[in-house]
């Protein structure tokens, strides 16, 4: 469906500018090659206007879409965003990638990632060790100097009629990627049917991540890179489909990958080098590997100086397939071996590129990510009484600076809700030269209409929720820009939306056979657009579509009266009680009554359930992350932890009754809170407790953080909201360094 198509990029095919990649709403690409390239600019023009899409800041329009590599680096706002740290270096490389043409459509222009790390040996890891780190300035062939000087020598001596080069390899090619990734399907099959049908010799098949390090190092014909994968698939270094990838030579049959002595499991592996990569040493020198890879020693007398010059065909513009049209032998000949020797990304730039700014500069700069807070500095900032005692089961903090209102949304039991308004003070906060007196405004501020009691009647939703529903904080969704709030719980089996202005009701929505038990909302697009998920009694769930222009379920305001949902999400056998939905993973996880959890995709395939130990049988809340973890809580204060795929990576019990949980936006903590009334932080991959923070005289019935994860506000049974400062940050530094 066109309407489905969310961006459009120009692409590359055997170095040729004839294909296109187009990305779709269920988290989909496909790519096309067409014969020539008015014929690309053709269907550019017959596609929606949507440019590449609305995550790099630039204008949804054809002339983007049709835009070269180089001037989507230089028009879009990421480097900025990275340079401030708005964005992770995982995300600012898959941003370069991504627009220098790399894809996970084509093996021969796979993304390419750094090898960040150079100790696979020691028990124990240290990331404040600089020796630990890969110096990122140089190539991986110039990494050894022994080796260095054998392709110095090699590109001084060159004596072919072709162009010379340092390397007859490259650090991305089809072959390297099946290599990295032969135990997994569909790589297992595409390198099976490269290979006559055959698995390598078991002596050159990927079997151990030192091994492979220490190859790339001396071999003078191996220089890879990294694929992404190595920083998010755990799965990769897994036999799971129990292969027989042969014996080496010492003997030693190849099965799973072998993993450094400072990671007990696959997990932990992915972890670590992730947080290699986020690392300061990392973040200092990136901007090196970058000139390297995608900017100004990629070709050219600085290649040739900085030992980067790979063979003359990896790079673009270097053949012109259609001027061989008339002699198809060598036209083959030439897409073969375009095929074999790899293709270098395309250039995004020809000047250095900026450095990262550091850590201690952007401490001082408000509204910092980075920030620590004084361990003086308070654990609560205020506490919000509201007139009414109703406990308040549910807090939507939708805080980001650029809403018409950013306000912290809080519902009461009764069905009461109020929009307080929020003043972004935080940056202020514990920076240097701060003063209390300057904080002449909390963070929150109580809705005048609830303050004064004067306009309740625009804040209290009056339609009757049938009797045997218990109001709890899953009953009710908040839209990210504060101004619809959707309800469940109805007699009638809809679930509705009502104006925060106006308290008026704005659409009824039916589609369940039973009584909606629960809502959830993903995370929304530019222009508000998200997905509402709805589970009921009837054992199913619904997947709808909110506009964010016509403030509906459903994409058409002339029929808001029956909106169709997207998918119809079946498979549990009792009510469901609980559900998580992220756009970014494509993926709904909801828990029934009496379990299990199942996991489920945008588009309604069911994928697998979660299983638990026999003590979690009965699910009551699920949170889930973008980068794929996803936290359970059962009843009788059982947690789990498991993957996206399934894996369960830690459980652990405490004995509160849980009523909330949410997870911090890295998926890296976890907060929880209960009857109580103690809020407590955890690591999320293994539940390390990093913090507990002093009891409140109330239960917590709901929770929500900031946009810069910097305030948690607490909903109570007593009626009352509270605003805690919270640190990951600081957490994160005093309990990880070393593994």
């Amino acid at each position: 469906m066109f309407s489905e198509i969310r961006a459009v990029f120009t692409r590359r095919f055997l170095l040729q500018n004839t294909a296109l990649e187009i990305f779709m709403a269920n988290r989909t690409s496909v790519m096309f090659n067409f014969p020539d390239q008015p014929t690309v600019k053709k269907v550019v023009y017959s596609l929606p206007c949507v440019g590449v899409g609305t995550s790099y800041g630039l204008p949804q329009a054809r002339r983007i879409s049709l835009a070269s590599p180089r001037q989507l680096f230089k028009s879009s706002n990421m480097t900025q965003r990275w340079q401030r740290r708005e964005i992770s270096n995982f995300e600012y490389l898959m941003f370069l990638n991504t627009i220098a043409g790399r894809t996970y459509n084509d093996l021969n222009q796979y993304p390419v990632f750094p090898w960040v790390l150079t100790n696979y040996e020691s028990e124990e890891l240290d990331l404040t060790v600089p020796s630990n780190f890969r110096d990122l300035s140089k190539p991986i062939g110039a990494l050894n100097p022994k080796r260095a000087v054998f392709y110095a020598d090699r590109y001084e001596s060159w004596d072919e009629e072709t162009p010379p080069c340092h390397y007859t390899t490259h650090y991305s090619t089809a072959a390297s990627t099946l290599h990295w990734l032969v135990r997994i399907e569909p790589f297992t099959t595409f390198f099976l049917n490269a290979n006559g049908n055959k698995f390598d010799h078991p002596n050159r098949t990927f079997s151990g991540i030192a091994r492979s390090w220490r190859h790339c190092q001396r071999d003078t014909a191996d220089v890879k890179e990294l694929i992404p994968e190595f920083y998010y698939l755990p799965e990769m270094f897994v036999n799971n489909n129990g292969y027989c990838l042969g014996d080496r030579d010492d003997g030693v049959p190849v099965c799973d990958v072998e993993l450094p002595a400072w990671a007990k499991k696959p997990e932990d592996f992915v972890r670590i080098n992730r947080m290699a990569l986020e690392s300061e040493f990392v973040s200092c020198q990136l901007h090196q590997w970058i000139d390297l890879i995608f900017g100004y020693k990629q070709r050219g007398p600085e290649a040739a100086r900085a030992l980067n010059v790979f063979h003359h065909l990896t790079y673009e513009g270097s053949v012109n397939l259609d001027s061989l049209a008339s002699d198809p032998p060598m036209r083959e000949a030439t897409e073969a071996q375009i095929q074999s020797v790899g293709q270098t990304p395309s250039q995004l730039l020809i000047e250095p590129h900026p450095p990262r700014s550091s850590a201690m500069h952007l401490c001082f700069l408000p509204q910092s990510p980075l920030m620590f807070k004084d361990q003086m500095q308070q654990d609560v900032i205020m506490v919000l009484k509201f007139p009414s005692n109703s406990p308040v089961t549910h807090v939507a903090a939708n805080t980001l600076p650029h809403l018409t209102l950013p306000a912290v949304v809080t519902i009461t039991c009764s069905r009461l809700f109020a929009v307080n308004r929020w003043h972004n003070t935080v940056g202020l906060r514990g920076a240097p030269g701060y003063s209390l007196e300057q904080a002449h405004h909390l963070p929150i501020e109580m809705d005048s209409l609830i303050a004064n009691n004067s306009g309740t009647n625009k804040r209290q939703i009056t339609d009757l929720v049938d009797q045997s529903i218990q109001i709890n904080t899953q009953c009710f969704v908040v839209t990210a820009d504060n101004r619809y709030i959707l309800v469940c719980g109805f007699w009638d089996k809809s679930f509705r939306v009502y104006s925060s202005d106006t308290g008026k009701l704005t659409q009824i929505v039916f589609g369940h056979w039973d009584v909606v038990t629960c809502l959830a909302r993903s995370e929304s697009y530019i222009g508000g657009d998200c997905y509402i998920v709805s589970g009921s009694r009837d054992a199913t769930l619904l997947l709808w579509y909110w506009s964010g222009r016509h403030h509906i379920i459903g994409d058409n305001p002339n029929n808001s009266d029956y909106p169709a949902p997207r998918a119809v999400l079946t498979g549990h056998d009792y009510e469901v009680v609980c559900v998580s939905v992220c756009a970014e993973l494509g993926i709904v996880i909801s828990g029934a009554k009496e379990g299990p959890c199942l996991v489920h995709t945008i588009t309604g395939d069911l994928l697998r359930a979660l299983e638990g130990p026999d003590s979690c049988v009965l699910p009551r809340l699920i949170s889930v992350s973008s980068e794929g973890h996803c936290i359970i809580y059962y009843d009788r204060g059982q947690f789990c932890n498991f993957s996206i795929n399934g894996k369960l990576l830690a459980q652990m019990e405490i004995n509160d009754s849980t009523r909330a949980i949410l997870l911090s936006s890295d998926g890296q903590n976890l907060v929880t809170g209960g009857d109580s009334g103690v809020v407590e932080v955890w690591q999320a991959c293994d539940f390390k407790q990093l913090y507990v923070y002093p009891g409140c005289d109330a239960g917590i019935r709901a929770m929500d953080l900031s946009h810069d994860q910097r305030t948690l506000i607490t909903g109570m049974a007593s009626g009352s909201i509270v605003a805690f400062n919270i640190d990951f940050n600081r957490w994160h530094f005093e309990h990880q360094n070393r593994y």
